[in-house]
């Protein structure tokens, strides 16, 4: 593929080759971005639940994240076509999705959503190497597919918002996210039918996948890119979990409500659409890995600071409020920047015949130990800075802004990246 190939063209180019990708990721992370968001909100004010009951319910998935991708990977890897297994896990993950939209208690939502978790988490890495084996130039074209999940993303909160305004869907009876979410799973598992037929690897006489992808922590350079990309995922539930609450608390003078938010909250994802599908087919062969993600951790710090200082003049400053707002656009390149291209530049640097086994490495670093963390960091800091019932989210968020600046001043510091590591190979 010509490297002056604009980004618009391998855009539409990728679409028209490849739809079925495009649909995978669509509903992939459609069923996720159905609950993730307003879920919070959700437990919070109907519910109840504490900033501790928010943790354990969003650690079952990082959880999972680091039991079962290998046990995927090795599937995708050595025994079974890994559009199959995507399908079966959506199939069951669906099933679960519908029995926890009847529960209201702790302990049995707690249970479920392990379960829940269980299906759903090897899912996020199987996506993405189902991708990346059925592209000619990954380093270029899995921008353009992978912006499809962030679309799902978007449309899936409208969906919410819109179930909630149009049919006042959070008066069901049932958690109507874990529903609607529920419906899509089954959908996502009879799509991945269609996809294109990605069978496990033969050429190997190594039968043990994931042994053979741990090799890559033996390069210390690889070493240093996944510890501070799993200290940079920490402070990702972050986001996830307490920036709903912190809207719809400080949103108030300004008219933003648990109905609406979910639609407020798309800002992010339309940002990481053009991020994703744009800029990063156009910078990331310019820049290398090492620039792009620094552009992208030193987002991060940018994001909370702004969130910290809406909370500390919203009662009097409600401007501060709409810039909060605004700066949910800096997802595009916190998310993009930083973990769309750890798992590209992961790919590039995998023996061929274990990448999903490695692209489940990385998310055991992000989706695992960095989000289960996080999940519990984020629980203890909304606990830790709660008096009365009031949070206190510029200390919250405080303490991200300077986790993320000391990560990038690190990685800035200890990250090279050498040529046999490149992603984006010279032109022909």
């Amino acid at each position: 593929m010509h490297r002056r190939e604009s980004a618009f063209v391998i855009a539409f180019r990728v679409l028209f080759e490849r739809p079925t990708l495009a649909v995978m990721m669509f509903l992939q992370y459609a069923i996720w971005g159905t609950w993730s968001v307003a879920l919070a909100g959700y437990l919070e004010q109907e519910l109840g639940f504490t900033g501790w009951g928010l943790a354990f319910i969003y650690n079952a998935l990082p959880l999972m994240s680091l039991i079962v991708p290998f046990t995927a990977g090795q599937i995708a890897d050595r025994f079974m076509p890994a559009q199959r297994a995507l399908a079966l896990f959506h199939l069951l993950g669906g099933g679960l999705l519908i029995a926890l939209a009847f529960q209201r208690e702790l302990i049995p939502m707690t249970a479920l959503m392990l379960g829940y978790a269980f299906f759903y988490a090897p899912t996020l890495a199987l996506s993405n190497s189902v991708a990346f084996r059925n592209l000619k130039a990954p380093e270029m074209e899995f921008g353009p597919i992978r912006v499809w999940g962030t679309i799902g993303w978007i449309v899936a909160n409208f969906g919410v918002s819109f179930t909630r305004g149009q049919f006042g869907s959070l008066q069901w009876g049932v958690i109507d996210v874990f529903a609607l979410a529920g419906g899509i799973s089954l959908l996502a598992a009879l799509a991945c039918l269609a996809l294109p037929h990605t069978p496990p690897a033969k050429e190997s006489s190594d039968p043990l996948a994931f042994t053979k992808a741990f090799s890559l922590l033996h390069d210390p350079n690889y070493r240093i890119f996944f510890l501070i990309a799993l200290i940079v995922a920490t402070e990702l539930p972050l986001y996830y979990v307490l920036t709903f609450p912190f809207l719809q608390s400080a949103g108030g003078v300004v008219g933003i409500t648990a109905e609406n938010l979910p639609s407020w909250m798309t800002i992010a994802q339309i940002a990481e659409i053009f991020t994703i599908a744009f800029m990063l087919p156009a910078v990331l062969p310019i820049w290398g890995v090492r620039k792009t993600m620094l552009v992208g951790i030193f987002a991060w710090p940018m994001r909370y600071a702004v969130f910290a200082l809406a909370w500390a003049f919203h009662q009097t400053a409600s401007w501060t409020v709409w810039l909060a707002v605004a700066a949910l656009a800096l997802h595009g390149f916190c998310y993009v920047f930083f973990f769309v291209v750890a798992f590209i530049y992961t790919d590039s640097v995998a023996p061929s015949d274990v990448r999903s086994s490695a692209q489940a490495l990385i998310n055991v670093a992000v989706l695992g130990v960095g989000m289960l963390l996080g999940g519990f960091f984020a629980g203890w800091l909304k606990e830790f800075f709660t008096v009365e019932g009031v949070t206190n989210y510029t200390r919250v968020f405080t303490v991200p802004t300077v986790i993320t600046v000391l990560a990038g001043i690190a990685f800035a510091v200890l990250f090279r990246e050498k040529p046999a590591g490149e992603v984006a190979p010279q032109a022909n």
